[in-house]
């Protein structure tokens, strides 16, 4: 008799959401969709530990901060091919270059960029190399811990906007992977605090508050200009979720 079909495993879940939110070369997994989700910040703390490593190993080489935090942030970029900063320089374009929901939309899923995204890339990239900076200043371990904190609660975080907001339009990433339950971004957001809280103890409540509220104005932002979320939209948050972190880690 053939035994019933369990589905995919929790280290399943993990490889298939490691294999969206990154270029990393995995074998292809049997995606749950949504119901994956909870895997999330695992999958971002790897990358994050990842592109941290690169910048512990280049402070202990003797490379001073700025270059650690620069080949920090280089690594992170290629190990997600850019799939976050495109998502915040398209979210920008499009929130503040239409007048309409229609346009706005429109705008988001054009693959140029204008003056909007442009300076949204630039700006979102300068503040994560000096927030690196300050954190490889202190010390290789530091800048790692951080940037496997910042991985994990950014990607949890955008879970709670899959699970709380209505889709924007009718097709997209966001919408092919499916519906998160509220429970399933609980368990992703209680994930990424775990993980915090053991790395840095107290001092990793700002951090997650920080992410928090950053992400609760991007979604009523989101919400009011184009009536729900994108991945495009997704992609924003998590870019502004690892910003906050990362300045709350520093402060």
């Amino acid at each position: 008799m053939t035994p019933p079909d369990k589905g995919p495993s929790p280290v399943q879940d993990l490889l298939a959401s490691l294999g969206l939110l990154s270029r990393l070369p995995l074998p292809t997994h049997v995606s749950r969709g949504g119901a994956a989700a909870w895997a999330y910040p695992l999958a971002g703390a790897i990358l994050g530990a990842l592109a941290g490593m690169v910048g512990l190993i280049a402070t202990g080489i003797g490379l001073p901060a700025e270059a650690a935090a620069l080949l920090a942030l280089l690594t992170a970029v290629l190990l997600t091919g850019g799939l976050h900063e495109d998502g915040l320089a398209d979210s920008a374009d499009g929130l503040w270059g239409g007048m309409t929901v229609a346009r706005r939309l429109e705008i988001m899923k054009d693959s140029h960029i204008g003056a909007y995204g442009t300076m949204a890339l630039i700006l979102g990239l300068l503040a994560r190399w000096l927030a690196l900076t300050a954190l490889f200043e202190v010390g290789g371990t530091e800048g790692l811990a951080a940037m496997f904190t910042a991985g994990a609660l950014s990607r949890a975080g955008i879970t709670g906007l899959m699970a709380l907001m209505p889709h924007a339009r009718p097709d997209g990433l966001s919408r092919s992977i499916g519906p998160v339950a509220r429970g399933t971004s609980a368990l992703a957001l209680g994930l990424g605090a775990v993980i915090a809280i053991l790395l840095f103890g107290g001092d990793a409540v700002p951090a997650v508050l920080a992410g928090g509220v950053v992400l609760w104005l991007f979604a009523r932002l989101a919400k009011a200009k184009i009536g729900g979320q994108t991945g495009d939209i997704l992609g924003a948050g998590q870019q502004l979720a690892e910003i906050a972190v990362l300045f709350a880690l520093i402060a």
